[in-house]
This record gives structure tokens, sequence and C-alpha cells, in this order.
């Protein structure tokens, strides 16, 4: 005898169908456990305990973002295991910035018909992120949403708490003019301008994601899909040895909006856009595209996805010890005096 299907199952919304998502994805996600986490999947609420006398004075640092039309590229690749590191790094990335370590993290998928083995490779994705940045997912909420979203189409949020002694805040508070700027290359677009990327790519060019592209080397949907660079570890390890001064998650705002976030009064980032090689992907997309050099700076990260502010004397050292972790990094400017009022507080030379 066929089981007859519910009601709400009947609208769209099938709740059994939820369920066995969630079993299906509890081994992925109890792999990102580590000490502190109190609950397994499944609950009302996911619970953390910092642990009595690991931290002096805690300070809780929270963040929450998504991944933007970056989502439309996943869509049309029909690849859905990588955009969960996307949510993850836009997260992390925010917090590690005040001198946090990630704790923990929680997603939120909203979908029009939940389709279990697409989730499945999301939530892969987004377990891969919190491995590499060495925190937790301890819950998240899907939601089908039938009429809300069409078919095939997804949407995704993240949140993420992490913690410092309030002594150890970065804040910017001590820039100092004469402290160098040191960027951290980013592994490509990350997760910002993809509205305009894909008026360039698709509208403009005509291309589709399986085309190949001889200015990228590869086709347009791989060099697009190239998830965020998580820079967890090797900030948090940066902080353990040396003074930073300021730290600056290139997003969305690129370097005008967002290196003036940290820089104290009387102080502007002076950025030498010669210090570092030119990414395939941004030289293409800026002569595609026809962008005016304003346009690249204040929409794409330009291939530095994390500046990080030093004293003069220890940048070498930096450097040095963010290579030896993996990163590739540069001096690309330093911090001048700024009079109140006066020049901008972000000069590009080109």
């Amino acid at each position: 005898m066929t089981e007859k299907k519910s009601r709400y199952a009947g609208a769209g919304v099938d709740i059994d169908k939820a369920n066995s998502f969630v079993e299906t994805i509890k081994p992925m996600v109890a792999a990102t456990f580590k000490r502190g986490v109190l609950t397994g999947i499944g609950g009302f609420g996911g619970l953390f305990a910092l642990g009595s006398g690991r931290y002096a004075d805690p300070v809780m640092v929270s963040s929450t973002d998504g991944v933007g039309t970056k989502l439309k590229i996943a869509e049309l690749c029909q690849k859905h295991d990588t955009i969960g590191i996307d949510l993850v790094a836009m997260c992390v990335n925010d917090v590690i910035v005040s001198g946090a370590s990630p704790l923990f993290f929680l997603d939120y998928f909203a979908v029009g018909a939940l389709d279990v083995a697409q989730a499945a490779d999301v939530v892969k994705g987004i377990a891969r992120g919190c491995e590499i940045s060495n925190c937790s997912l301890i819950g998240g909420e899907t939601a089908e949403m039938p009429g809300l979203y069409a078919p095939g189409t997804y949407d995704l949020a993240g949140f993420t708490v992490g913690v410092c002694e309030r002594d150890n805040i970065i804040d910017g508070s001590t820039i100092r003019v004469g402290d160098k700027i040191i960027g951290l290359a980013a592994s490509g677009v990350h997760s910002n301008g993809y509205s305009l990327v894909r008026q360039i790519c698709f509208e403009e060019l005509g291309l589709k994601v399986g085309d190949y592209v001889d200015d990228l080397g590869c086709t347009l949907g791989e060099e697009l899909l190239r998830p965020t660079r998580i820079y967890t570890e090797s900030v948090l390890n940066v902080i353990k040895n040396f003074k930073v001064g300021g730290l600056v998650h290139n997003t969305g705002g690129g370097f005008i909006d967002n290196v003036p976030r940290v820089l104290p009064q009387g102080c502007r980032a002076v950025i030498d856009r010669g210090a570092w090689p030119v990414m395939p992907v941004f030289d293409f997309l800026q002569k595609s595209g026809k962008l005016s050099n304003a346009d690249m700076y204040r929409t794409f990260n330009c291939g530095i996805g994390m500046l990080m502010i030093v004293g003069s004397k220890t940048a070498d050292d930096v450097i040095m010890q963010l290579e030896a972790l993996g990163e590739t990094a540069y001096v690309i400017g330093e911090i001048a005096a700024r009079k109140s009022g006066g020049k901008p507080a972000v000069k590009i030379t080109e």
C-alpha cells in the first residue's frame, strides 16, 4: 500500500525529506566538533562552552554574511560543494580582524524545494570551511519555501562567533605613521562584485561557465567558483608573535571603503599598486568590462584579500612567517600622516 502524502508535502514542504537530509549531513557536521561543543545536531540550539580559566577577560566577536550572487555561478556550473567554503570565509575573515579565534558557526539554507544531494554538497563545503578555520558547525536551519525560490535555486547565510582577550583586541588604535601595510594574496575574486562580474561575462561578452578562456587558463566557471581564501590560521599565528596594529578583510567596497575602517584619526594609507602582480582574472575583467581603476579598487579585492598593518621594523619578519604558513604576502604600502578634512584616507599610486 502506498503511503499517503501529507497535505504539507503536497504544498511543497516535505518534512520527511528534511529529516532525511539531517541524517545525511550528521557525519560531516560532527567531524567539525572541537572542545567546547556540548550538543549534537538536531537540537533547538547549539551549545558551546568557553571553559573556565581559558580566558581572563573574554570578549565575544560575531559576524554574519552571505556569498551574494556567486550562488548563481554555482547554480550555472551545477557544482555546490565549494560555495559553503565561501560562506564560512566571509564570516570568519571578518572575525579574525579583531584578533578573535572563531569558535563556532551556524548556517541558514533557504530553498524552494529541498534537493538532498544538492543541499548535502552545500553543507559539505560549509564543513570544510569550518575545518580550515578551526571552528565547529554546531547548528543551522534548512527552510523550504515553495513559491519564494525558483526550482534549483537557494540562498545562504552564515553566522559565526569568536573570542579574544579584551587586552588583545585589534582595533586600529595603535596604528602609527610609518607603519607598513602587508597584503595577503587572494585566491581570486572571492565573494564580492559578482553582479558586475556576471554582467561583464554573461551579458556583455556572451560567455558561458563552460567556456575555456585563454586569458584565465581555465573555464570561466572554474575561475569564478574558486573558494574565498580563509586566513584564520595564518593571521592568528602572526598575532601570537608580532604586534599587529590593524587588520582589514578586503571585501565589498575594496580598498577604498574597507581600509579606512581601521585607520585612527590623523592617518592615511598609501598603497602602491605595483607592489604585487596583477592576477589574470582582474586584468581580464578590467579590460573586458572597460573598468576604470577607481571601479576596480572599490569593487574587487584586486588580488589582496587581507591587509595587515605592522611596525616598519617587523614587516619583513612578519612576511617570512606568513610565507612559512603558506601565504603569499607583499609589503604594499605604508601609513602616512593625514590632516583633518584633508586628503582621502586611502591613496593608491598607479
